[in-house]
Formats: C-alpha cells, structure tokens, sequence
C-alpha cells in the first residue's frame, strides 16, 4: 500500500549540527516533519488506529507523529527525506503481517541436532588434556 501524505504534513526548520562549517551556524536546514494522525483525511478509522497502536513512541503528547531530518545540507533535501521516511514508515505500518503458525520439530531435524551436539561434546572432550589417574 502506497500512501502520500505530503500534503498534510507541517513543516518546522531549525539549525541542524554537523558539517557545513560557518554556513551551519546561520542556515536553518534540518528539517521536522509533523503527521496529524487523527485529523487525517487521508486514513481511514482503522488506519488512524493501527498506526495509533503500533507507532505509539514516534507520536507526540498532541497525537502528531514525528520524523527528523538532517542528513542533507540543504533544507529542501532534508524535507524530501522526511517525506520519503513518512510514507515509508506508513506504508511499512499498515501492511497486514501474516501470523506465524506454531510447528513442531521433525524427527530428522531433532535427531541431526542431537548428533551435531555429541560431535561437539567429542571435539571438546579431544581438548582436555590427559592426566595419569584418568588413565
């Protein structure tokens, strides 16, 4: 499922730290991109819920899901990045995960790895120096 939520997303600037030299102390570049998720009209009830639940440490106290960029050094990179990381962490969210089905281990499979432990057991046995009581 592909989602672009560029047009709802706020954008705030700052200074961002790193390389630049002097240009870094004057040019607001990084780049703060701010998601409303329950006043989106984009996602639908059970969206604004699944993405509520499994994104819980990304949202604020104000309920805006939140993505910082500063990789670039210019500020217009920087807001392409963070839109490419909100709907990509959207996306990436509201894919259905298939539920794993719980299997047991076949006889072959328990029998190899009871044989690869006492091959392991000997190598380490093989280790051990002699001593005379043993012997």
């Amino acid at each position: 499922m592909k989602l672009d939520v560029s047009k709802e997303i706020l954008f705030k600037t700052a200074r961002s730290g790193g390389k630049g030299g002097q240009n870094v102390n004057k040019v607001e570049t990084m780049v703060e991109g701010y998601f409303n998720i329950a006043g989106s009209q984009l996602l639908t009830a059970d969206q604004k819920m699944i993405i509520a639940e499994k994104l819980v440490n990304k949202i604020n106290g104000e309920g805006f899901l939140q993505i910082r960029s500063q990789v670039h050094r210019s500020q217009l990179e920087n807001k392409e990045e963070v839109i490419k990381k909100m709907n990509a962490l959207l996306s990436q969210t509201l894919i259905k995960r298939k539920k794993r089905i719980a299997t047991r281990p076949s006889a072959v499979s328990k029998e190899k790895r009871i044989d690869s432990k006492k091959k392991n057991a000997q190598i380490k046995e093989s280790r051990k120096k002699l001593r005379s009581f043993d012997l």
